[in-house]
């Protein structure tokens, strides 16, 4: 097992070493000098040029990208041309909207689809299974700017039952958060239903056609009973990586949701970024949303070995 991790930890920070490299390139070819964006099309070449080597923008590309590195590698991700303030607490403020979102999200989008599974599996190859199964594939399709627009408009201003005002902190109340996340959380668990269920459906199926749930019924245990702690219990292992995977997506793919609900998280940040051309905000953002994919791919694997003894045995014979 250790062995496992230590594989996995090495190929998660190549991936990141690549990632940054990649995204370092790509942003440092953006058209548009930062220099001029400060000071404006009506400076002099002079101060242009004065500010472009107080910012370092006039030195070799691998110079800048590895004291980029470095200086990421400390926390520290330079300061915001549009806040003026440390990228980093720009990030650690933004992100406890986004990570609340995420994870209501993907635990919504996870508790239904395994009981939609399960009505599937009960009912195989009968009306209710295709009607589910045609139904959410419906509902995954929707756009979710569409979805949320009309979810703003009827629940939120016609019915009242959420809040318009945008995201409520928790240190003002439990109960109004929960509210303030709610239905954004609603609708980006919609986008994942459709992928999760089949997969739930697809394990269910294989995982009750193996030889113990006949067992099961051969020794008279009840059709819940062995549903639950034989036939689950084995199929949870493959959604397992699929529901790490789509999280790791939903932690970047926020930025519709949070635009639309007013919501203060990573994503409406980078929309920032991009929108004023703020180059230091933008890398570290991207940096950040790059790093916790990666993290969060590394603990599905981590859940995974734990959950499969499989890989634990082919992975240094631990059991």
């Amino acid at each position: 097992m250790l062995r496992y991790i230590l594989k996995r930890i090495l190929s998660a920070l190549l991936v990141l070493f690549f990632v940054s490299l990649i995204t370092f390139v790509v942003i440092s070819v953006i058209p548009g000098d930062r220099a001029i964006l400060a000071l404006g099309i009506d400076a002099t070449k002079e101060s242009v040029e004065a500010l472009r080597s107080s910012m370092g923008l006039d030195k070799p590309f691998f110079e800048r990208y590895f004291s980029w590195l470095i200086s990421a590698l400390h926390f520290d991700l330079g300061v915001s041309d549009v806040y003026g303030e440390r990228v980093g607490s720009l990030i650690l403020s933004r992100l406890p909207v986004t990570f609340s979102l995420t994870l209501f999200s993907i635990f919504i989008a996870s508790v239904l689809s395994a009981l939609l599974a399960l009505l599937c599996q009960m009912k195989k190859g009968k009306g209710l299974d295709g009607a589910i199964r045609g139904g959410v594939i419906l509902i995954s399709a929707l756009p979710s700017f569409w979805i949320s627009l009309v979810a703003l408009i009827f629940f939120c201003g016609k019915l009242k039952w959420f809040p318009v005002n945008g995201y409520i902190s928790p240190d003002k109340g439990f109960l109004p958060f929960l509210r303030s996340i709610t239905l954004p959380s609603i609708i980006l668990a919609l986008g994942e239903l459709s992928l999760l269920t089949r997969m739930f459906r697809s394990s269910l199926i294989n995982s009750f056609n193996e030889d113990y749930m006949t067992a099961c019924k051969v020794k008279g245990l009840g059709r819940v009973r062995s549903m639950v702690h034989y036939g689950l219990r084995s199929a949870i292992i493959a959604p397992i990586t699929l529901i790490g995977n789509q999280a790791a997506k939903l932690f970047g793919g926020t930025v519709v949701v949070e635009t639309i609900f007013s919501l203060p998280g990573i994503g409406r940040l980078l929309l920032v970024a991009v929108e004023q051309h703020d180059i230091p905000l933008l890398e570290g953002v991207v940096l950040f949303i790059t790093t916790m994919v990666v993290v969060m791919n590394f603990l599905t694997d981590i859940f995974v070995a734990i959950a499969d003894p499989l890989i634990r045995q082919s992975e240094g014979g631990v059991k």
